[in-house]
Order: C-alpha cells, then structure tokens, then sequence
C-alpha cells in the first residue's frame, strides 16, 4: 500500500474524496460536522470541528497523516505538527482547485488513477451543466449569501458555480477574496441597488430564513424579493470545497435558474 495508512480528516471534503475512491479504510477519524457520505458518521470516530479539535483522541488513533483547510485550521495543524503528525492543510477557493485538490489527494495516497477518472468525471459534468445553461433564454444576477448577521456574500468556488449553472454572481469582485470578512458586506442596500432576480441562501449551519431576508429594511423592491425567488442551497451541498458543492450544489443552483428562466 504506497502512502499513509491511517489518515484522520479534520473537514468533510478528504472523507468524501477518499470513500469515493475506495480508500475509506485509510480513515481513521472525522470531522463531527461530516454528513457525506452519510455510512461516514455511523463508521468513524468524530474527532475535531472547524476550528478545534480533540488532539488527545486524534493521537490515540496514530494517525500518520492529518489533512484540513485553511488558516481556519492553523492552530490544529499546529498543534498536531508539535505532536509529530504530518498534516497537509489545502487551501483551494475555486471549481478548478477543488478538481486539483481530488487530483493531489489521490496521488497521496498512490490512487492517482483513480483521482484522475474521478476529477474528469466530475469535469465532465460540469460541462454538461453549462451547456444546458447555454441555452437558457436569459441569465439572472444572483447575490448568495453565506451567512446572515453580517451578512457575508459568496466565495469563489460558489461564483463560479453560480456562473456554470447560468447566472451572474452580483459580487464578483467579493468572491475573489479568500477569507469570509473580506466578504462582510458594510452596507446591506448594497444588494438592493445590484438588483438581484434570485437570491440565494445558505447559512453555514442553519436554516435560511427567506422571510427575514426579505423583511430587511430597503430591499422590498429587490426583484428577487417582489417575485419571491429566495431560495436555500443546504450548505453540506455547496459550502464545502469537495465534491458536493460540483454534484449536488451546482444542480441545486441550476434548477433553480431554470425555472426562473422558464416564468
């Protein structure tokens, strides 16, 4: 067997990617907020959150190699780096790096192959989204929102999701940055005055509120509030950079410009 045997995978993303590979013995513990695939939380002891982690149990498990995601990581990697475990933390923010990401995590464990027909897969399906995108009559300007109080606008990987699926990201500039407080919007009306045609929710951990949304102050003549297109993505389908957000999150988002192209 070429590489570490006995992985503990601190986000959700690394735990899909290697079940989807066949490589789900490798695991030896999980992220507690892991839901795909679902036989993960029933399989594997649930050993860290975003930001902390049970180091103690994670030792117990011998891991020879400990993977997460970015600088909301870092004190953990730190910390299990001091313990003496490997740990590669990734730090991909678009379509085509989460499709790398699948590419590296493979060759790490020596099924490079295997992660290769897989991205390709996953590609290929993308570019079968944005055909049928292709055709739509007209695109709308779309705001996604990540979380609500502040309000915080979409990241990367989404905005280019979001223009794969056929609509146009209302912040584009803003989902160029990295980090999520770069992506706090100041002033709210800001939304109002991009006049989106959808709105889209989805609160990193809770239920989206669409009629709270649609309550705040100024945004009544947004026309995604006037003709009710405010709608939620579930964000284990799309907030995560893995395969989910390139399977389940970019239909979720495509149905819905669908049908709001199609009134």
């Amino acid at each position: 067997m070429i590489g570490p045997r006995r992985i503990v995978c601190l986000t959700e993303e690394p735990t899909e990617v290697l079940y989807a590979l066949g490589a789900e013995d490798r695991i030896v513990g999980i992220s507690g907020f892991t839901v795909r695939p679902p036989r993960a939380r029933k399989e594997k002891p649930k050993v860290s959150a975003f930001t902390s982690a049970k180091i103690n149990e994670i030792m117990k498990l011998q891991p020879e190699l400990a993977i997460g995601f970015s600088d909301i990581q870092a004190d953990i990697a730190a910390e299990l780096v001091r313990r003496g475990v490997e740990v590669w933390i990734s730090n991909h923010r678009s379509v085509d790096g989460i499709l790398d990401y699948i590419r590296r995590l493979g060759a790490l464990v020596g099924m490079a192959t295997q992660a290769n027909a897989y991205a390709d897969g996953l590609q290929r399906g993308l570019d079968d989204v944005a055909e049928q995108s292709a055709k739509l009559p007209r695109r709308p300007r779309v705001y996604f929102e990540e979380w609500d109080e502040p309000p915080i606008s979409g990241i990367r990987w989404v905005s280019e999701l979001i223009a794969i699926a056929g609509g146009d990201d209302i912040f584009p500039e803003r989902a160029a940055e990295p980090l999520a407080k770069q992506r706090i919007l100041e002033d709210p009306l800001e939304v109002a005055r991009r006049v989106p045609d959808i709105i889209l929710g989805s609160w990193c951990g809770k239920r989206f509120r669409p009629e709270r949304v649609a309550a705040r102050p100024g945004w009544q003549d947004i026309p995604a509030v006037r003709d009710g297109e405010l709608h939620e993505v579930k964000s284990p389908r799309i907030l995560q950079p893995g395969p989910a957000a390139l399977t389940d999150g970019v239909a979720d988002i495509a149905a819905i410009v669908q049908r709001w192209a199609a009134r």
